[in-house]
């Protein structure tokens, strides 16, 4: 028997939303033939330190004489106090030390473990923006000078090539508010809170609401909203009709999918992972949950605060409370979802580094290279654009005397990812991130791939 997403859609158990009844064996299978189609299991997380962090005090460039207390203080760390990556150039700030978990392997730093956490330094772009809402912009929709421009690039990659017109939660941003990443003509689903991503009342009511899709597309034995959006369209002539129907239909399926999950139960996280307390650690976990009961593939999640003008502190303060963070929310994502690490990524986004010299106020200001990572199953660990090769002394001021200049471009670091891991050709990489060809061929070595991607 063949199975489209229309019977998937009627299979038992859907039709109450998932809450609390029934959830028989044929939503079950459906969900997994969602999941596991072939060369449709590569996922990716992404997370935005949105504010800008501090790159230089996250993998700090001990082999620059110019990190030292008279540039930084009250900021500086001192190197015995750092984690070894294992150059002989960089330390790791010591709150990030649950990532060596990841990033650990004999032969980069002389601990075992399995060497997938890629730490990369110096990552921009060309005329660099110091602004926040212009900076976040361009990272996001991956045009760097067009601030107007709304359409995201996670947005393209999920639209192109993860139908969402069928697997209507492909995506979704774990976010109080819009992602801008994600934001698109498709609609892509922005969840808070996963429990209660559905319409309130009780079971019963809820299953009334939302009925039951017609039998065949646009046909009028449908009920409540499945049966609305999924029926006869009246007023064919007006403006945004196929809008307001594809959107409704859209949010309807994705709550039932999310409503399903959660009434597999409460989630109970594998391999001794322990998320961090707050909502970032709570998105973090209902990531996993997500990524283990769901067909979805693509996720955004926010931590904000980074912007520190003021008293950024040293290791215990507020830059070092945050990077505590994404350094558990990592490594429970890594324990949590060991049976997907192999086709995971985990990479950060920030829009701008700092500056690095220390201002009067024991702060930092809008600065331009920053900081990303990259983990996963795939990732060929180690430091890039961090060592004796590619630092020469002095470059904490490489860029107009007060920032460090970038080496590698950031849609050069999610290009490699969109090819390597998600299987882009170079066409369909211009879709995603329009304009990369011609910024590589005016910025070469901006775009020089680091292959941190087996």
């Amino acid at each position: 028997m063949h199975w489209n997403r229309r019977d998937f859609l009627r299979a038992g158990g859907l039709t109450a939303f998932g809450l609390g009844l029934n959830l028989t064996a044929p939503v079950l299978l459906r969900r997994s033939l969602l999941a596991a189609s072939p060369g449709d299991d590569t996922k990716l997380v992404f997370i935005f330190q949105r504010g800008g962090n501090d790159a230089v005090n996250t993998v700090i460039p001990y082999g620059d004489s110019e990190y030292n207390t008279t540039t930084r203080p009250t900021l500086f760390i001192p190197d015995a106090s750092s984690l070894n990556l294992g150059n002989g150039f960089a330390g790791l700030n010591p709150r990030l030390g649950p990532m060596m978990e990841i990033y650990n392997r004999q032969d980069l730093n002389g601990q075992p473990g399995p060497g997938n956490l890629a730490v990369i330094h110096r990552v921009g772009y060309s005329k660099q923006s110091q602004s926040h809402f212009d900076g976040q912009q361009y990272w996001e929709n991956g045009v760097p000078g067009d601030p107007s421009f709304e359409e995201g690039m996670m947005y393209r990659q999920v639209a192109l090539t993860m139908n969402p017109t069928e697997n209507r939660l492909a995506a979704a941003a774990l976010s109080g508010s819009q992602m801008v990443s994600l934001k698109g003509p498709l609609p892509m689903a922005t969840i808070n809170d996963p429990a209660r991503f559905t319409f309130s009342g009780s079971a019963a009511k809820v299953q009334k609401f939302i009925g039951n899709l017609p039998t065949l597309e646009g046909g009028p034995d449908g009920s409540g909203l499945l049966g609305a959006y999924g029926g006869p369209r009246d007023h064919l002539g007006k403006n945004y009709r196929d809008l307001v129907y594809n959107t409704g239909l859209a949010l309807t399926d994705a709550m039932s999918i999310v409503q399903e999950a959660m009434a597999q139960g409460r989630y109970e996280p594998s391999g001794g992972a322990v998320y961090p307390n707050g909502r970032f650690g709570q998105h973090c976990a209902d990531a996993a949950m997500l990524m283990k009961r769901t067909p979805i593939r693509v996720l955004g999640i926010n931590i904000g605060g980074w912007d520190n003008h003021t008293n950024q502190g040293q290791i215990y303060g507020r830059q070092g409370d945050l990077l505590a963070q994404v350094a558990q929310g990592f490594q429970a994502l890594y324990r949590d979802l060991q049976d997907q690490w192999d086709k995971l990524i985990i990479v950060t986004l920030t829009e701008f580094g700092r500056t690095s010299r220390e201002n009067g106020s024991a702060g930092t200001d809008h600065g331009k290279a920053c900081v990303m990572f990259v983990a996963g199953g795939a990732v060929r660990g180690g430091v890039y654009n961090c060592d004796s090769t590619t630092w020469a002394d002095g470059d904490m001021f490489s860029s107009r005397d007060r920032y460090v200049d970038r080496k590698t471009d950031y849609r050069a670091v999610l290009g490699e990812i969109f090819m390597n891991h998600f299987g882009n050709d170079r066409a369909l990489l211009d879709m995603v991130i329009p304009g990369y060809s011609e910024a590589a061929l005016a910025y070469p070595s901006d775009f020089r791939l680091l292959s941190f991607l087996a």
